[in-house]
């Protein structure tokens, strides 16, 4: 990590060092196996159901076109922080270069508001399927799902540009060492030769706005689809209706708690440790199990891979 001096600060940084996980370095080894092991899992997994959509002509559907978006979202969302630590596992520096870390903290909160759109657009898809069955083939046409999904990447990727922008331009002092396994946030601006109180005070406003949104949206999609749905008089019906929503309703639990965890009460409740643990979830755990949830409820989805998986 290269220190420049400077006339009026004692030093000047242009990398960071990524603490990650402390451990001799057997634990290190054991670390990089298990780490491994989850992110090959996670690559097949989220392989698998965009191979299985791709080759199933019945699954070309709105519903498995964003379940296909989805699932190539969570490869590049698992991607963006694994291969790092990965390698921060078996070195002995664990330094990370200025610019390296700047994209890093870009692609990850890029991909992670990304990611809460196609949450909120799944939830719309799963409404106007319920609730608007009739109209629902004319409404969710595929060149209004396109735009759909074009409108997820590209807002997912504008909302942090001016101010990962911003923070990159400031001048970072000190030990450089961030106790985290990827470039987040709070750590960095902790780094800063000068506090920036403006800047922390946007990019905790910009964070959460995104959250909150799009998460009421959602929970004012399911609950209108859970008042159509205790319309239904028969048993069946009600399951089958439930049913088509589960999974969905598992992914958002599972997305929205951490983070809300995470981002929702202040810093000083939870430690690095506990930061560590939280933002490993929601960026390792939940891109993990997000295949399996989908496609242990879905009997098209399961005909589908298994028809894949025999090709």
């Amino acid at each position: 990590m290269k220190i420049s001096n400077t006339p009026n600060t004692s030093s000047t940084i242009t990398g960071f060092i990524l603490l990650g996980f402390p451990c001799p370095r057997e634990g290190q080894i054991l670390l990089f196996v298990l780490f491994s092991a989850l992110y090959l899992l996670t690559l097949m997994g989220n392989g698998s159901i965009i191979c299985a959509v791709r080759w199933d002509q019945r699954l070309h559907t709105p519903m498995y076109i964003l379940l296909t978006n989805f699932s190539f979202l969570e490869i590049w969302y698992v991607t963006s922080t694994v291969p790092n630590m990965l390698a921060n596992f078996l070195s002995d520096d664990k330094l990370i270069s200025f610019s390296g870390c700047f994209l890093q903290f870009y692609f990850f909160f890029s991909l992670g508001s990304t990611e809460c759109f196609f949450l909120a657009i799944m939830a719309f898809d799963r409404y106007l399927a319920i609730c608007r069955p009739l109209q629902y083939p004319t409404i969710m046409t595929g060149r209004l799902c396109t735009n759909f999904v074009i409108s997820c990447w590209v807002l997912g990727f504008l909302w942090f540009l001016i101010p990962i922008i911003i923070i990159s331009q400031m001048s970072f002092c000190g030990s450089g060492i961030i106790d985290h396994f990827l470039c987040d946030p709070g750590p960095l601006l902790a780094l800063t030769c000068k506090k920036a109180p403006v800047m922390e005070l946007v990019f905790s406003t910009l964070c959460p706005i995104p959250l909150i949104i799009l998460f009421l949206f959602i929970m004012g999609s399911y609950a209108l689809v859970i008042k159509a749905v205790l319309k239904v008089p028969s048993t069946a019906g009600r399951r089958k209706a439930f049913s088509t929503c589960g999974s969905h309703l598992t992914v958002v639990s599972l997305f929205y708690g951490s983070v809300v965890v995470m981002y929702g009460s202040p810093a000083s409740e939870h430690g690095a440790r506990m930061q560590m643990t939280v933002t490993l979830f929601y960026s390792v755990v939940t891109p993990l199990l997000n295949p399996i949830i989908y496609s242990l409820r879905n009997k098209d989805m399961k005909k589908a891979l298994k028809k894949f998986l025999r090709l």
